[in-house]
């Protein structure tokens, strides 16, 4: 077995093995030094398991690309076996797949290496003279510097989504993401982005390493729409699961379960209900998170249950946390609800008969919340019962405890609604932000009318799958007098933008393909066999101000997409289902929008759309306002719809029409008053806190404007040779530079165009949005630390006065193990910056970051390297006399930590206690949970170590 040395940026030697492991080899990892030297454990099918004894982690790695480098002690260390018996190595020597390190009166063998730590020998690179520049130096500092501010960041997981700040979409991210297993109800009304709530969720925990384990399982249709918002949104790649990709994966291992395969995995909830095979896999492959979108459509009653819910019954009990969507709110129907809340925690809605019989009376509560949200004074009688809620001690902490204590009590108060803990739910009503919607209905009387009716009448029943496959459908738009009204109207609305949605991909190639002959409007496709970038591609053409004018969309090819810098909207046909409808306004219609949208609906007197024009207007309104409950109006009504459409000949269609209408209008009015009615002034108190939302949004602007990115990232480009060419205003086109070998994260040999400013990349999605949240982001300070880039430098400091030598050192206290508990929030990994002198002096305050990079200069030190004074006696002092003043330092943080932890953790106990004892809705598991991650995080703060992550000898006052 062959080896090649490597002195890395830990100053450990390694022994590079071409990719062969063994068990109880030694490795480290180059992207989480801080887990420390780890044992193979196992080794089969291009696989590599390494435990990691400090930090009680296990990792497997696919070994053709695993980031980890052999590890091997050199003479002059001291090493400890598994009993703790120090060795002094002499000599080392290769035995078989493994190294024997012998001292004066025995050997040991590295199976029998007790625990061994990384800071051995960390000076090697020095010793030896392979060190780089100052600047470079420079470099690795600001990067640790960066990475620790990214990682403490108030909104680090927020920044990096492709999103408009939307106010209440990040309250609730940032209130559910902050809690134990989140198990929610994400049940805001239509257009106010329930998918992006659960994005930025998903986002922020995997982020922070809370979770890593995330199953999203939605309705067919909406497969696709899940995968291209939470990749084009937030870059997160997730795994699309069917039947074929289950097969093939179990053609490469037989006995292996599919969903072990990613951890990130979209799915059907069809699929999984009908296949006990698949559903079983699922159940056993352990989840962070659970996802189910149109929960629904999920059917529980006392005496029936589906296969659907039944399903994600059970996955919602082996899943960690649980995010359940649904626009539908809990007025429409007690069952439904109670089905959905039973998923989220089945003890404590346990009886459908007790749950009914729950007071719901909060006026109370709501009263007082208004009045100290707005600053009142509460009058004694509610004084007098929030200290019976809470303690008198309690409310005079509250008094003397200005803002912060003003908004626990709120919070506390507001947790007293149980539903709040897990339903989170805002309504239009309450949002400002919509445009309105312009509808402009446009009756066509067709020449030779028999004949376009007959053609229309197999358009619809294409649209219906009643009868045509796409294939066999006719069109005829060269000569159909709707195509020669959209042509007329590009032309009044000329220069706007005009988007068109009908159902069908061949329908929109057919329209392209007419709209081409007869007018020279540029026009653009969108539909579903294209691919990611081919739709990327279309829609920036369509978004640029000299580009497409007409986008032509067809009902899935539309689906998670944004275009709300057009403001016409031509619906070319008409869907049945009303939720349809609302989905394809909602391309225009959403909050955030900066102007009144214009509906456009031409239809031919006389044809079946003309019905479904009529029962949509004047039945539900549907073109002017958001339509709620559609599920429900589609379940009454449609079957009516579609007799009416079916037999526009017959005598009574009219009367049939205008009776449906009727109905459907009657039930709508009915509905609207049930929602007002039912309208829980609490519930949305709890959904939607402006003023923690407002902080959160100015806390991201700041950093959006922030320009210390864009330099970083710069810095780093040119570091590892990647080019920027200038597009536009913070805009660049990447691409490695010929001498590159190394690929760069998240840049192909193709290159690639990013941003760094959120409103263009809201414009353009063909262009990556560039955060500190971005792989390419994470991945270059990744690739910075673990590469050895800087950790070992020398520099000439001229001019300084008299000669001597200065060593600054970067230490980097880190906690061993506990991501899953986001202990960055309290002591992230911290550099600690430490220079001395000569003599050991510490000198950090005198030479200031900016003096060093300001006036080093680069320089040979050959002449130190045969000085054994400097190298074999002064730096090792030096390094020692340095590594005392981080381990006081460290103290501080630690003590820094422990005391912001127990602030959080303290107060979070403290409520969920006096919660469970007035609201069962308060799981005892939430109780235990936050008790034992505080003494977890308690243990992990306290044995938080440094590490000696990089040196830069200077040798000053040279001339």
């Amino acid at each position: 077995m062959s080896h090649s040395k490597i002195v890395d940026d830990s100053g450990l030697i390694y022994y590079q093995t071409m990719g062969m492991y063994f068990t109880d080899q030694r490795w480290t990892s180059d992207g989480e030094p801080e887990l420390g030297v780890g044992i193979v454990t196992e080794t089969s099918k291009g696989r590599v398991q390494i435990h990691f004894p400090i930090a009680g982690e296990t990792r497997q790695y696919a070994q053709e690309h695993a980031p980890l480098r052999r590890v091997v002690f050199k003479s002059g260390d001291t090493i400890l076996d598994t009993d703790k018996r120090p060795l002094l190595i002499e000599s080392v020597d290769v035995e078989g797949d493994l190294f024997t390190y012998s001292g004066k009166d025995w050997s040991l063998s590295e199976a029998d290496l007790g625990d061994v730590s990384p800071k051995h020998g960390v000076d090697d690179k020095l010793s030896i003279g392979d060190v780089d520049a100052p600047a470079v130096f420079a470099l690795r500092r600001n990067t640790l510097l960066k990475n620790h501010a990214r990682r403490i960041s108030p909104v680090s997981g927020f920044v990096g989504g492709r999103i408009d700040l939307i106010p209440h979409q990040l309250y609730i991210a940032h209130e559910v993401s902050t809690r134990y297993a989140p198990r929610v109800l994400l049940s805001d009304q239509v257009g106010l982005g329930k998918t992006i709530e659960a994005c930025l969720i998903l986002h922020r925990l995997l982020l922070n390493g809370r979770i890593s384990r995330v199953l999203i399982l939605v309705p067919d249709a909406l497969v696709h729409q899940w995968f291209v918002e939470i990749l084009r949104r937030f870059n997160l790649w997730f795994h699309l699961f069917d039947e074929e990709r289950c097969e093939a994966i179990e053609n490469g291992a037989p006995e292996g379960n599919p969903f072990l395969e990613d951890q990130l995995i979209i799915c059907s909830t069809d699929f999984l209900a009908g296949s006990e095979t698949r559903a079983r896999q699922a159940i056993t492959a352990n989840w962070d998170m659970l996802v189910v979108d149109e929960a629904h459509h999920l059917e529980w009653s006392v005496d029936h249950v589906s296969p659907e819910y039944a399903i994600v019954e059970l996955l919602s009990q082996v899943a960690e946390g649980l995010l359940l969507l649904t626009a539908t709110p809990e007025q429409l129907g007690i069952e439904s609800h109670f089905a959905r809340l039973r998923l989220l925690d089945a003890d404590r809605y346990a009886d459908f008969d007790t749950f009914k019989n729950e007071s719901q009376d909060q006026h109370e509560i709501a009263d007082m919340v208004e009045a100290l949200s707005s600053g009142q004074q509460l009058k004694p009688a509610a004084a007098k019962t929030l200290e019976s809620i809470f303690s008198k001690d309690y409310m005079d902490v509250v008094t003397q405890g200005g803002e912060s204590a003003l908004h626990n009590l709120i919070e506390d108060l507001l947790d007293q609604h149980g539903p709040g803990r897990v339903v989170f739910r805002n309504t239009r009503s309450a949002m400002s932000g919509f445009p309105e919607r312009k509808p402009h209905l446009i009756p066509i009387k067709a020449p030779n009318h028999d004949l376009w009716i007959e053609r229309l009448t197999k358009e619809y029943a294409m649209g219906r799958d009643l009868s045509l496959s796409p294939e066999d459908q006719e069109f005829w738009f060269t000569e159909d007098p709707r195509v020669d009204w959209l042509i007329g109207l590009l032309k009044d609305l000329a220069p706007a933008k005009v988007l068109l949605i009908c159902r069908t991909k061949e329908k929109v190639l057919a329209l392209e393909e007419a709209v081409g002959q007869l007018s020279p409007v540029k026009v653009s496709v969108f539909h579903e066999d294209l691919n990611i970038v081919q739709r990327d591609r279309n829609a920036a053409w369509f978004s640029e101000p000299d580009g497409a004018r007409l986008l032509l969309c067809s009902e899935i090819g539309s689906e998670g997409r944004n275009f709300q810098f057009a403001h016409h909207l031509v619906l070319f046909d008409l869907p049945i289902h009303p939720e349809l409808l609302e989905q394809r306004i909602g391309r225009l219609d959403r909050i955030g929008q900066s102007e009144d949208i214009h509906i456009h609906v031409p239809y031919i007197i006389g044809s079946p759309q003309e019905v479904l024009v009529r029962w949509y207007h004047e039945g539900l309104k549907a073109f002017e306002e958001n339509v709620e409950g559609g599920n429900q109006i589609a379940q009454l009504f449609v079957d009516r719809l579609l007799t009416v459409t079916s037999s526009l000949s017959s005598p009574d269609a009219k009367k049939q029409l205008q009776s449906l209408n009727a109905d459907t209008a009657k039930y709508q009015q009915a509905l609207k008053a049930t929602l007002t009615n039912g309208r829980d002034r609490l519930l949305e108190m709890n959904s939607f806190r402006p003023k923690v939302a407002d902080k959160l949004v100015a806390q991201i602007k700041e950093e959006d404007l922030d320009l210390s990115l864009e330099t970083f990232m710069t810095d780093v480009f040119q570091h590892f040779g990647v080019d920027m060419e200038d597009l536009a205003p913070r805009t660049y086109l990447l691409h490695p530079s010929r001498t590159n070998d190394e690929p760069f994260p998240s840049v192909p040999d193709h290159g690639i165009s990013v941003t760094f400013d959120r409103t263009r990349a809201l414009s353009r999605e063909d262009i990556s949005f560039v955060s500190w949240d971005h792989p390419m982001v994470t991945g270059a300070i990744d690739m910075v630390l673990s590469s050895g880039t800087g950790s070992a430098s020398f520099g000439i400091l001229r001019g300084a006065g008299a000669p001597g030598m200065l060593l600054e050192v970067l230490f980097v206290l880190e906690t061993v193990g506990g991501q899953e508990l986001h202990v960055d929030r309290f002591l992230p990994n911290t550099p600690l910056r430490v220079v001395v002198d000569h003599t050991g002096r510490m000198v950090t305050d005198l030479y200031p970051v900016d003096t060093f990079d300001q006036q080093l200069t680069k320089g040979s030190m050959d002449h130190l390297l045969d000085n054994e004074d400097v190298m074999d006696t002064l730096l090792p002092q030096m390094i020692s006399a340095a590594t005392d003043i981080a381990e006081t330092l460290s103290t501080k943080e630690i003590s820094k930590g422990l005391k912001k932890m127990a602030l959080t953790l303290d107060h979070e106990i403290d409520r969920l206690q006096v919660l469970h004892k007035n609201d069962k809705h308060i799981r005892p598991e939430e109780i235990e949970l936050a008790m034992k991650e505080r003494t977890t995080l308690t243990t992990l703060i306290k044995d938080a170590r440094i590490r000696i992550d990089a040196l830069l000898l200077i040798q000053k006052g040279a001339v």
